[in-house]
Protein backbone atom coordinates (compact mmCIF):
# COMPACT_ATOMS: atom_id res chain seq x y z
CA UNK A 1 0.00 0.00 0.00
CA UNK A 2 1.44 3.18 -1.34
CA UNK A 3 2.50 5.64 1.98
CA UNK A 4 0.33 9.02 2.78
CA UNK A 5 1.03 11.63 4.11
CA UNK A 6 -0.94 14.05 7.01
CA UNK A 7 -1.32 17.49 5.47
CA UNK A 8 -2.65 20.16 7.32
CA UNK A 9 -2.78 22.65 4.99
CA UNK A 10 -1.80 23.20 1.02
CA UNK A 11 -2.23 26.48 -0.43
CA UNK A 12 -1.07 29.02 -3.42
CA UNK A 13 1.10 32.47 -1.53
CA UNK A 14 3.75 34.27 -1.96
CA UNK A 15 6.63 33.77 0.16
CA UNK A 16 6.42 35.95 3.34
CA UNK A 17 9.93 35.45 5.13
CA UNK A 18 13.84 35.44 4.41
CA UNK A 19 15.76 35.52 1.16
CA UNK A 20 12.80 34.20 -0.46
CA UNK A 21 10.35 36.92 0.20
CA UNK A 22 7.79 37.94 -2.16
CA UNK A 23 8.20 34.79 -4.31
CA UNK A 24 5.57 32.87 -5.46
CA UNK A 25 5.03 29.34 -3.79
CA UNK A 26 3.15 26.38 -2.94
CA UNK A 27 3.33 25.61 0.64
CA UNK A 28 2.90 22.02 1.56
CA UNK A 29 2.39 22.33 5.66
CA UNK A 30 2.33 18.76 7.20
CA UNK A 31 0.65 18.11 10.32
CA UNK A 32 3.21 17.23 13.37
CA UNK A 33 6.21 18.61 14.80
CA UNK A 34 8.58 16.87 17.59
CA UNK A 35 9.40 20.39 19.77
CA UNK A 36 5.35 21.02 20.58
CA UNK A 37 1.90 18.66 20.39
CA UNK A 38 0.27 22.18 19.32
CA UNK A 39 -1.99 22.00 22.03
CA UNK A 40 -1.59 24.98 24.42
CA UNK A 41 -2.55 22.23 27.20
CA UNK A 42 0.96 21.56 26.58
CA UNK A 43 3.03 24.50 25.77
CA UNK A 44 4.37 25.31 29.31
CA UNK A 45 6.28 21.94 28.85
CA UNK A 46 7.43 22.38 24.60
CA UNK A 47 11.06 22.73 23.62
CA UNK A 48 9.64 25.50 21.46
CA UNK A 49 7.11 27.85 23.24
CA UNK A 50 6.53 30.57 21.26
CA UNK A 51 5.40 28.87 17.63
CA UNK A 52 2.25 30.53 16.34
CA UNK A 53 1.27 28.15 13.80
CA UNK A 54 -1.48 25.77 13.32
CA UNK A 55 -0.29 22.60 12.39
CA UNK A 56 -3.07 19.66 14.32
CA UNK A 57 -4.95 17.76 12.39
CA UNK A 58 -5.96 17.69 8.30
CA UNK A 59 -8.70 20.04 8.29
CA UNK A 60 -6.98 23.18 6.48
CA UNK A 61 -6.95 24.42 3.29
CA UNK A 62 -6.01 21.22 0.69
CA UNK A 63 -5.86 19.34 4.03
CA UNK A 64 -6.01 15.66 4.24
CA UNK A 65 -4.07 12.03 3.81
CA UNK A 66 -2.27 12.15 0.27
CA UNK A 67 -0.66 9.38 -1.33
CA UNK A 68 3.14 10.33 -3.24
CA UNK A 69 1.37 10.96 -6.66
CA UNK A 70 -1.69 12.73 -4.55
CA UNK A 71 0.89 15.65 -3.65
CA UNK A 72 2.41 16.32 -6.42
CA UNK A 73 -0.52 16.19 -8.33
CA UNK A 74 -2.64 18.88 -5.97
CA UNK A 75 0.82 20.85 -6.46
CA UNK A 76 1.48 21.14 -9.61
CA UNK A 77 -2.88 21.75 -9.38
CA UNK A 78 -2.18 24.89 -7.20
CA UNK A 79 0.69 26.23 -9.12
CA UNK A 80 -0.57 28.97 -12.36
CA UNK A 81 -0.74 27.19 -15.19
CA UNK A 82 0.29 29.45 -17.48
CA UNK A 83 3.44 30.00 -16.46
CA UNK A 84 6.49 28.14 -17.78
CA UNK A 85 10.17 27.47 -17.48
CA UNK A 86 10.78 31.17 -18.67
CA UNK A 87 8.71 33.07 -16.06
CA UNK A 88 10.34 31.16 -13.03
CA UNK A 89 11.01 27.54 -11.73
CA UNK A 90 7.52 26.28 -9.84
CA UNK A 91 8.49 26.50 -6.31
CA UNK A 92 7.17 24.47 -3.24
CA UNK A 93 8.21 24.53 0.48
CA UNK A 94 7.69 22.14 2.88
CA UNK A 95 6.69 23.21 6.54
CA UNK A 96 5.17 22.55 9.67
CA UNK A 97 5.35 21.68 12.51
CA UNK A 98 8.62 19.55 11.75
CA UNK A 99 7.92 18.60 7.60
CA UNK A 100 10.90 16.02 8.11
CA UNK A 101 8.98 14.00 10.20
CA UNK A 102 7.29 12.73 6.33
CA UNK A 103 9.31 14.49 4.19
CA UNK A 104 10.86 11.99 2.19
CA UNK A 105 13.38 11.29 -0.52
CA UNK A 106 10.60 9.71 -2.91
CA UNK A 107 8.16 13.00 -2.08
CA UNK A 108 11.04 15.46 -2.97
CA UNK A 109 12.27 13.40 -6.11
CA UNK A 110 8.80 13.15 -7.34
CA UNK A 111 8.07 17.00 -6.87
CA UNK A 112 11.65 18.15 -8.61
CA UNK A 113 10.75 15.60 -11.45
CA UNK A 114 7.21 17.78 -11.40
CA UNK A 115 9.11 20.81 -12.05
CA UNK A 116 9.15 21.97 -8.64
CA UNK A 117 12.32 23.68 -6.75
CA UNK A 118 12.21 21.68 -3.28
CA UNK A 119 12.48 24.17 -0.03
CA UNK A 120 12.58 23.05 3.58
CA UNK A 121 11.64 25.12 6.68
CA UNK A 122 12.96 23.25 9.55
CA UNK A 123 13.81 23.36 13.27
CA UNK A 124 17.35 21.59 12.28
CA UNK A 125 17.07 18.82 14.52
CA UNK A 126 16.02 16.07 12.13
CA UNK A 127 18.50 15.41 8.86
CA UNK A 128 17.89 17.25 5.98
CA UNK A 129 17.97 14.88 2.87
CA UNK A 130 20.69 15.91 0.29
CA UNK A 131 18.02 16.23 -2.51
CA UNK A 132 16.86 19.41 -0.96
CA UNK A 133 16.96 22.06 -3.16
CA UNK A 134 17.20 24.99 -0.44
CA UNK A 135 17.39 24.51 2.95
CA UNK A 136 15.88 27.11 5.88
CA UNK A 137 16.46 26.36 9.54
CA UNK A 138 15.40 27.92 12.46
CA UNK A 139 16.97 26.84 15.57
CA UNK A 140 14.92 26.73 19.03
CA UNK A 141 16.28 27.26 22.09
CA UNK A 142 16.77 23.72 23.77
CA UNK A 143 16.65 21.68 20.98
CA UNK A 144 20.04 20.38 19.99
CA UNK A 145 20.60 21.17 16.24
CA UNK A 146 21.51 18.04 13.73
CA UNK A 147 21.69 20.44 10.13
CA UNK A 148 24.66 23.09 10.41
CA UNK A 149 24.71 24.23 6.60
CA UNK A 150 22.35 25.23 4.36
CA UNK A 151 21.43 28.57 2.74
CA UNK A 152 19.78 30.35 5.33
CA UNK A 153 19.60 30.20 9.00
CA UNK A 154 16.66 32.29 9.97
CA UNK A 155 16.62 32.98 14.14
CA UNK A 156 13.40 33.88 16.24
CA UNK A 157 14.51 36.97 18.53
CA UNK A 158 14.68 37.40 21.28
CA UNK A 159 15.00 33.82 22.73
CA UNK A 160 15.99 34.21 26.67
CA UNK A 161 18.45 31.35 26.92
CA UNK A 162 21.96 31.86 26.52
CA UNK A 163 22.13 28.73 23.79
CA UNK A 164 19.73 30.55 21.18
CA UNK A 165 21.51 34.18 20.93
CA UNK A 166 22.71 35.01 17.66
CA UNK A 167 26.24 34.90 18.44
CA UNK A 168 25.64 30.62 18.83
CA UNK A 169 25.13 30.22 15.25
CA UNK A 170 27.49 32.35 13.36
CA UNK A 171 30.07 29.61 12.70
CA UNK A 172 27.99 27.76 10.95
CA UNK A 173 27.77 27.10 7.14
CA UNK A 174 25.01 29.19 6.06
CA UNK A 175 24.77 31.97 3.24
CA UNK A 176 22.05 33.79 4.47
CA UNK A 177 22.03 34.87 8.87
CA UNK A 178 18.35 36.48 9.42
CA UNK A 179 16.55 37.13 12.56
CA UNK A 180 12.91 37.95 12.51
CA UNK A 181 11.26 39.51 15.30
CA UNK A 182 9.86 37.11 17.89
CA UNK A 183 5.83 37.65 17.00
CA UNK A 184 4.19 39.75 19.96
CA UNK A 185 0.98 42.18 20.02
CA UNK A 186 2.54 45.93 18.46
CA UNK A 187 5.71 44.52 17.40
CA UNK A 188 7.83 45.47 20.65
CA UNK A 189 10.82 43.02 19.66
CA UNK A 190 11.38 44.74 16.36
CA UNK A 191 13.25 47.84 17.14
CA UNK A 192 15.58 45.37 19.36
CA UNK A 193 16.23 43.14 16.31
CA UNK A 194 16.62 45.91 14.25
CA UNK A 195 19.55 47.58 16.55
CA UNK A 196 20.80 44.26 16.79
CA UNK A 197 21.49 43.49 12.73
CA UNK A 198 22.83 47.47 12.89
CA UNK A 199 25.49 46.57 15.55
CA UNK A 200 25.91 43.36 13.48
CA UNK A 201 25.80 43.12 10.32
CA UNK A 202 26.09 39.86 9.07
CA UNK A 203 22.52 39.86 10.00
CA UNK A 204 19.88 40.65 8.18
CA UNK A 205 16.17 41.04 9.28
CA UNK A 206 13.52 39.39 8.57
CA UNK A 207 9.85 40.10 9.22
CA UNK A 208 6.66 38.47 8.03
CA UNK A 209 5.52 40.07 5.35
CA UNK A 210 2.79 37.93 4.71
CA UNK A 211 0.90 39.01 7.93
CA UNK A 212 1.56 42.71 6.88
CA UNK A 213 -0.24 41.87 2.97
CA UNK A 214 -2.60 39.91 4.48
CA UNK A 215 -2.22 36.73 3.07
CA UNK A 216 -1.66 33.18 4.11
Amino acid sequence: MPRTYKIKECFYTLQGEGAQAGRAAVFLRFTGCNLWSGREEDRHAAVCKFCDTDFIGTNGTNGGRYTQDECVALARRLWPANTGEELGRPYIVCTGGEPLLQLDVPLIEALQAAGFEVAVETNGTLPVPEQIDWVCVSPKAGAELAVTRGDELKLVYPQAEAAAQPECFTHLDFTHFFLQPKDEVGRQHTPATVAYCMAHPRWRISLQTHKIMGIE
